[in-house]
């Protein structure tokens, strides 16, 4: 929703920061008559139409569902009662996008102690003595697997570093600075403009209420003087018209501050919560970057990994139970004469 301000005729203005109209011949006090209320209403000192109050207002950028267009009321919890700024909502978002980044970062890093106690785990069996003395073929087969073990430990092992450095370390840095502070400076600058605005809105009420008493003191001395129940001269329904007048006019001249002043937060709104939309983005693209950097990393300890069974798989392909039976026996054998029958 886009907001409207306060013009010469106490109604809003578009706040495209157009010229108030000139007053024309009705005075301020009648014009205070004009139904309103019942176009416009008020939320923290920012005016708005009503719904079907007037015609749509056009969004600054359509189809997009762009922070400028949406965030210009306040928005109440479930139960009704308590009310956030939508400036405030454009903030909380940038600090749970921080804090997400944060919590994505520890994630990797506990990816990475699990691929390092891994790879620990690995190169400490493949150590292992068991089955050590298994000859031939088999045994060949056997010592490359254990190798494969040490292999596969290496390639987890880079796997866990380069998660640190490209993926655990940008999360965990990103903008991580200075970034708080300028999220305090949008809010600062904001809140400022916005009591700014409820001053002006204040002096407009007042103004209004004088206005009001100095109309009603004027109607009442000319209907006693129309009655004659009072000494009341012209000269005096003159001053208080006077008066009147310069009611109305102090009126308009907050009006206008007003006016100026809600034009003003309003091209801010527009300015920062444009920049905070662009901060938007930038984080979650580089978030899926470095995710993405590690699905790469990821296929790429699959594909080493396959090249550390590779020599497994084919010495396995090779055993050959005859060839082993002949090695073993050449190392091992006691002779190939065989006994024969005793003669009598």
């Amino acid at each position: 929703m886009m907001e409207a301000s306060f013009d010469t005729e106490e109604s809003f203005d578009d706040p495209s920061c157009l010229a108030p109209q000139p007053p024309g011949s009705v005075s301020p006090a009648r014009r205070q008559t004009r139904e309103v209320k019942e176009t416009k209403i008020t939320i923290n000192c920012v005016t708005f139409p009503l719904p079907g109050g007037s015609p749509e207002q056009q969004l600054l950028k359509p189809n997009e569902w762009s922070y400028c267009d949406y965030f210009w009321t306040d928005k109440k919890d479930p139960q009704g009662t308590t009310s956030v700024a939508g400036f405030e909502v454009l903030l909380q978002k940038q600090l749970k996008g921080k804090q997400m980044q944060k919590e994505m970062s520890e994630f990797i890093h506990e990816r990475i102690k699990i691929e390092e106690e891994y790879a620990k785990n690995l190169s400490k069996l493949s150590l292992s003595p068991l089955a050590a003395q298994d000859e031939g073929t088999l045994g060949e087969a056997w010592t490359q697997l254990k190798k494969s073990l040490h292999d596969e430990a290496e390639v987890h092992l880079k796997f866990s570093n380069k998660l640190h450095s490209e993926v655990e370390k940008p999360l965990l840095t990103f903008r991580c600075d200075n970034f708080k502070k300028d999220l305090k400076k949008y809010d600062h600058h904001i809140a400022d403009l916005r009591k700014q605005l409820a001053s002006r809105y204040a002096s407009v009420e007042k103004s209004r209420r004088a206005l009001a008493d100095r109309q009603k003191d004027l109607e009442v001395k000319t209907q006693q003087l129309e009655i004659k129940i009072s000494n009341k001269t012209e000269e005096d329904i003159k001053k208080a018209r006077r008066k009147s007048t310069q009611a109305g006019d102090d009126l308009m001249r907050c009006v206008d501050l007003y006016n100026q002043t809600q034009c003003k937060w309003f091209e801010e709104m527009v300015t920062t919560s444009m920049e905070l939309e662009k901060l938007e983005v930038e984080r979650i693209e580089w978030i899926q970057q470095h995710l993405r950097q590690y699905t790469t990393l990821r296929h790429e300890t699959d594909m080493f990994n396959q090249s550390t069974v590779e020599p497994v798989d084919k010495l396995l392909q090779n055993v050959d139970p005859g060839r082993d039976r002949e090695l073993w026996v050449k190392e091992n054998n006691t002779g190939d004469v065989r006994p024969v029958d005793m003669d009598i």
